[in-house]
């Protein structure tokens, strides 16, 4: 663990309507961390309620089974924020957090977080349309979960990294190339199911495995094949 360089704020998203001036009042009562691949950032049910600002790497969202197995529920980069709902409500953690790879990380007091909240309504605003989303998104995995099989929980996987990844008309690059056994744990089911799904969807030429990425070559088609077998 060391101490980040870069202090600020700046290319943090839900703080982007602020003056430079505004956000270095909120900068100076941040504790700063780097935190190393695979370190441990919050530990589920921790009774800890801060709220941190990633400034510079990514990290990962993951719940427990009771038999040890892990859930992932989501990643997040550089520019994004996690640990409000504990901020928000008091409450222990609900998921444990990890650095996916060597991370800057500001970490802000629960009530100097409030206060951010109370003091800027666009800031305000942005905290609630992410809360949104996270209720979509959970609502939609819940959903298939309960209605689909396997193999379709694959592809509505594979279809949500494509919304979130760059995008070029009907391609999509996502990147860095997921791995077949962290699609299984958001999918909930095998890395076997997996492979088998990618190289049926890699022969109807609806993806193809690069170096780095995995490209969606026809988003339209990937997008079709979901909304058909959640009946839409």
């Amino acid at each position: 663990m060391s101490t980040p360089k870069s202090q600020n704020l700046s290319n943090i998203r839900i703080l982007l309507s602020l003056s430079a001036d505004q956000r270095r009042d909120f900068e100076v009562s941040c504790r700063w961390r780097r935190f190393a691949a695979d370190e441990m950032i919050i530990d589920q049910l921790d009774e800890s309620n801060d709220v941190f600002f990633i400034t510079r790497g990514r990290v990962r969202i993951v719940n427990y089974a009771v038999t040890g197995k892990e859930v992932a529920l989501d990643d997040l980069e550089e520019g994004q924020y996690f640990g409000e709902l504990a901020a928000l409500d008091g409450r222990p953690r609900s998921s444990t957090v990890m650095a996916l790879e060597d991370s800057d990380i500001a970490k802000m007091a629960p009530e100097r977080f409030l206060k951010v909240v109370q003091m800027y309504p666009d800031v305000a605003l942005q905290v609630m349309k992410n809360l949104a989303a996270i209720i979509r998104s959970s609502t939609e995995r819940i959903v298939d979960l309960s209605t689909l099989g396997a193999n379709n929980r694959v592809q509505g996987e594979l279809l949500r990294q494509a919304r979130a990844a760059e995008r070029d008309k009907n391609i999509a690059v996502i990147k860095p190339i997921p791995v077949h056994s962290e699609i299984a744990s958001r999918a909930s089911t095998t890395r076997e199911t997996v492979a088998r799904v990618i190289s049926e969807l890699t022969k109807k030429g609806i993806v193809k495995r690069e170096k780095d990425s995995l490209i969606v070559c026809d988003f339209n088609r990937l997008e079709h094949l979901v909304d058909e077998v959640r009946g839409l």
